[in-house]
């Protein structure tokens, strides 16, 4: 009968520093994520109730901060007149007239609605960037970054699912 090797210290440490940089990568499922916003929200619900009432896919953006793919929402393209809300709560955030084409692949807007959202920074990744939420309930948006259009030079990059569109009426 053939007996385990044993384990050396090089082999512990390599297999530890592999398992935590999965766990950093999320690719674990134990892997610690961080979910929605801190603070204070005039919304707030209980997991199952955000799982009521958004789909998997929502749930996992608005309140895990997860991302959707490139070019994966038909928001990327929409061209009409309109208000974008949040999808959890329907907080209007985003008018039409401040949509561009980023090229990215995902809904961008130069300038949210007055008082619509939240950041905090994210330091995830490797890199540090502003995420930007629905300032009623928490939601995950998405991330601003400092190479969008004038007048802001700001370019929120969203996530499609995290919003709902209302197009103008009349």
């Amino acid at each position: 009968m053939h007996s385990p090797k044993p384990i050396t210290r090089r082999g512990f440490f390599r297999a530890n520093a592999a398992l935590l940089g999965a766990t950093a990568l999320g690719n674990l499922p134990f892997a610690a994520f961080a979910n929605t916003a801190t603070g204070e929200f005039e919304i707030v619900k209980t997991e199952a109730e955000w799982r009521a009432i958004l789909t998997p896919n929502q749930y996992d953006i608005l309140r895990e901060e997860e991302t959707e793919y490139a070019y994966s929402s038909p928001l990327n393209d929409e061209k009409r007149d309109g208000v974008y809300h949040c999808a959890g709560c329907e907080l209007a955030a985003y008018e039409s007239n401040t949509k561009f084409d980023s090229g990215t692949g995902w809904p961008s807007f130069w300038a949210p609605i007055e008082n619509a959202i939240g950041t905090k920074e994210d330091s995830g990744f490797f890199s540090t960037r502003t995420e930007v939420h629905c300032r009623r309930c928490g939601g995950h948006f998405g991330h601003i970054f400092d190479d969008g259009p004038a007048p802001t030079g700001k370019r929120h990059c969203l996530n499609g699912l995290a919003l709902k569109f209302y197009p103008a009426t009349g």
